[in-house]
């Protein structure tokens, strides 16, 4: 984002609340009316259908307010105080419960009320400004851009020259519901202490403040997650450099090689290649895992030609081990992991790899080898830069999935890999794990959700600050004309 466009979104930010404040200033009486009976700016206009409308939107607030988000915002600053409680009752012999509170139920519906009463105030924003530009259109019916249309020509317009909104508004809802109130929550139950000790709905759990930020980023004696998140957040970053650029070279040079003039038999390779796209990424992985497991298929062959006594020799496996650590040891663990990826996704990339060279500029090339350019210098100057330039956004994404890519990692290590750190074990870590396994595993495993919501915000942040920030470095610029 340049600097002009952050200009214009600040512009535009300042203008919608200017519009506010001059529609509440020099409204008329029916603009004032419209702060309290949202209707009766559009009664008074004699649009009655929309007056109609707003009001019963309005009703349909206040009701959500006095029937659902009162009760549950009452209870948002503590997240409920009456525990879950069970009672044998000697006359009937029954157990009875308690009217208790549940703390998770109380701080989801928190959440949804105070995300309903948000876009109610848009609405009421929105509605405020359209009644101010109906004064307008009476007062100066000749002025271009005052025409305020009518239910009727509303309905016109979203069967007809606005119908992508309409059909856009239900993915949209969709989106609200699947993403953006989970996200909320998430954000939500980081300021909590919501662990395996307090769980709803036999426990409740409340506010903490910043506690379990202070927890991942201070050191301390008794809390080990600031050094578990230290070690998985540089394993995590340089696992998706690593896993990024090794699977994108290796599918340039794949498909360069399936291209070139002298291979035989190029839709042979092509489709062994997409054959092993073909078959589920986790069944392979399994596979993979029992195959380098310590007494796994490969071990039994490695042993068989001597070549774990070789490795003993050389100081690469310990000499108490008659195995090689392909999944059991740190390092060998993260070089297997970055081996495996790179078997795994490089077929991928060969078959986008071969789309964009097909498509490479042939006068660039040819001209550059008429003025005695050699073949790495086309490649490095010419198809290389073409190809950042096409890919880049692929590129940023393949960046961002691997720092999330919890199959890999996890069906690697899951059962074979054992961390020897007793500060990471404490933490419910491993050496191997990225940010996202973690998370899992703190959720899955041990019901630490507190932690793990913090997690969530951290890999949230990563993401988005790398994906801004590449977006706008490596596509902006007008760099099209360059390959025009």
């Amino acid at each position: 984002m340049n600097k002009k466009e952050k200009q214009g979104i600040f512009r535009g930010f300042v203008n919608y609340f200017k519009e506010l404040g001059t529609a509440i200033t020099k409204g008329d009486v029916y603009v004032k009316l419209s702060m309290i009976f949202m209707g009766a700016g559009y009664t008074g206009h004699k649009q009655l259908i929309k007056g109609l409308l707003a009001t019963l939107v309005e009703i349909a607030f206040i009701v959500m307010c006095v029937v659902y988000a009162a009760p549950n915002l009452a209870k948002f600053g503590t997240l409920g105080t009456v525990e879950f409680k069970q009672e044998l009752d000697p006359l009937t012999l029954q157990t009875t419960v308690n009217d208790y509170d549940n703390s998770f139920t109380i701080l989801l519906h928190s959440m949804i009320a105070l995300f309903l009463i948000f876009c109610f105030i848009l609405f009421w924003i929105a509605n405020i400004k359209t009644v101010y530009r109906l004064q307008l259109r009476h007062q100066n019916q000749d002025i271009p851009g005052n025409h305020i249309n009518t239910f009727g020509e509303d309905v016109k317009d979203m069967l007809g020259k606005k119908f992508h909104i309409t059909m856009l508004a239900l993915p949209t809802l969709g989106v609200i519901l699947m993403n953006i109130i989970p996200i909320l929550v998430l954000v939500a139950i980081a300021f909590t202490n919501y662990d395996q000790n307090h769980m709803p709905p036999n426990q409740l759990f409340t506010w903490v403040g910043f506690s379990n930020f202070g927890n991942l980023f201070a050191n301390s004696i008794t809390v080990s997650f600031s050094y578990a998140f230290r070690k998985i957040l540089g394993w995590t970053l340089l696992w998706a450099v690593l896993a990024t650029v090794t699977t994108f070279i290796g599918g340039i040079l794949l498909a360069m090689l399936i291209n070139k003039e002298t291979t035989k038999v190029k839709k042979l390779w092509r489709t062994l290649f997409v054959v092993s796209i073909a078959v589920p990424q986790f069944v392979t992985l399994l596979l993979v895992r029992y195959f380098f497991a310590d007494d796994g298929i490969v071990n039994a062959i490695c042993n068989n030609i001597g070549f774990t006594g070789f490795l003993k020799d050389i100081g690469l496996v310990g000499k108490s081990l008659n195995y090689i650590p392909f999944l059991s040891e740190e390092h060998w663990t993260k070089f297997m992991i970055i081996v495996i990826n790179i078997w795994v996704g490089v077929p991928y990339q060969m078959l986008i790899a071969t789309g964009v060279l097909m498509n490479i500029p042939v006068d660039q090339v040819e001209s550059a080898r008429l003025d005695g350019a050699t073949k790495f210098q086309v490649f490095t100057k010419i198809m290389m830069p073409y190809i950042l330039f096409i890919q880049g956004p692929a590129l940023i994404t393949d960046f961002v999935k691997n720092i999330n890519n919890f199959n890999v990692i996890y069906l690697l290590t899951n059962n074979s890999y054992v961390t020897p750190d007793q500060a990471m074990a404490n933490a419910h870590g491993k050496e191997v794990d990225l940010l996202v396994t973690w998370l899992f595993r703190l959720t899955n495993e041990y019901s630490n959700y507190k932690m793990a919501s913090v997690i969530g915000i951290i890999v949230f942040i990563i993401c988005a600050v790398f994906t801004i920030l590449s977006f706008t470095r490596m596509i902006g610029g007008g760099r099209e004309e360059d390959y025009q």
